[in-house]
């Protein structure tokens, strides 16, 4: 039990209890407040003043709603007279239950995220409902910490953020995991770090991963970098290549073009193809490459698909899909493909 508390806090408090106990299924009267007050804050108060501070938290702009009722009371003359009764208190709160729940699932599902800051995150959002929502996500609890874990995530965030933002160039080892489940900096043959400088110019989530999209100076092309494999980063005082000197993003960056045509964040430019699937994949089809796809010849089972995407995305979505789709142009792309399924067939031999 609290220590008693002086009546100064009484605003506090009762806006305490709101947010802890109250949402549109969860009501309060002032009664209520009165006992919780009493129960957890060690602190007396009456109802007129538990409702004069709950009508000094709404003139203050707490979206707080109540309902109102009418009751006849003996008046001073002995006429009945109407009574307002004010009741049913609840907080509104920014986010609802099921937008705290589809924040935390979003980063439940993610893949990049150290556990201990994913579980620090997901404790935060759950702060933003009460003790009711926080009772339904006690699963949460028993996150697996089996996820590759790179504590400068968020700093490596911060730097690049703060390095698009200033049109500057960023440095950095980038690493990749060996045998023993650990990363490892990239080294030269004689055991020397690499470090890359790049040209920052847009982060995005795919595939449950951080990617930085950036240029390096001596390339035309864009590349996609993995965030989480990223460590020691710094931001350099050199000014960013502009992006009208990268040929492949001169005419402006379209985010949503670009994340359909590299469903699997490879670097290099987009190509025309033309393929055959299944009409069962249509759905997975634009699930992976967006509305943007064109279908054609249509039967009762198969559709023929004309997209724009990576050369290599498309070669192992191909793949993935080998039994559902068959590319029919271009034929250096077909070829590609039948010399991947020839040497996946003889790893079974």
């Amino acid at each position: 039990m609290y220590s008693v508390q002086p009546k100064k806090l009484l605003i506090m408090n009762i806006l305490d209890i709101l947010k802890r106990y109250s949402d549109e299924d969860h009501r309060l009267s002032q009664k209520d407040i009165v006992e919780i007050l009493k129960n957890e804050y060690n602190m007396l108060a009456e109802r007129k003043a538990v409702k004069r501070n709950l009508m000094n938290l709404i003139d203050f702009g707490y979206e707080i709603n109540y309902s109102e009722s009418v009751r006849m009371v003996p008046g001073k003359d002995g006429k009945p007279e109407e009574n307002y009764i004010l009741s049913d208190f609840y907080l509104e709160r920014d986010f609802t239950d099921s937008e705290l729940r589809l924040l935390i699932d979003s980063l439940l599902f993610s893949k990049h995220i150290p556990y201990s800051q994913c579980k620090e995150l997901v404790d935060k959002l759950s702060g933003l409902s009460n003790q009711y929502f926080r009772s339904r996500i006690k699963y949460i609890s028993t996150l697996p910490d089996n996820a590759p874990q790179n504590k400068q995530l968020f700093y490596n965030i911060d730097v690049i953020d703060e390095a698009i933002a200033k049109s500057r160039k960023i440095q950095f080892q980038y690493n990749r995991y060996g045998l023993d489940k650990k990363p490892h900096a990239e080294t030269f043959p004689n055991g020397t770090k690499k470090v890359y400088t790049v040209n920052p110019y847009q982060m995005v989530a795919a595939n449950g991963r951080y990617y930085l999209i950036c240029n390096y100076d001596k390339y035309d092309n864009v590349s996609n970098i993995r965030v989480d494999r990223i460590t020691d980063i710094k931001l350099l005082d050199e000014p960013a290549k502009p992006k009208s000197r990268v040929p492949e993003i001169k005419n402006g960056f379209n985010l949503p073009k670009h994340m359909a045509e590299h469903v699997y964040m490879f670097a290099g430019e987009s190509i025309p193809v033309t393929f055959r699937a299944k009409k069962y994949l249509v759905g997975d089809i634009i699930d992976w490459f967006g509305k943007d796809v064109t279908f054609y010849d249509e039967t009762e089972t198969e559709v023929s698909v004309r997209i724009t995407v990576n050369e290599n995305a498309m070669r192992l979505w191909a793949l993935q899909y080998a039994l559902h789709v068959k590319v029919l142009t271009p034929q250096k792309l077909r070829d590609n493909i039948k010399e991947d399924l020839k040497k996946a067939v003889e790893n079974y031999i």
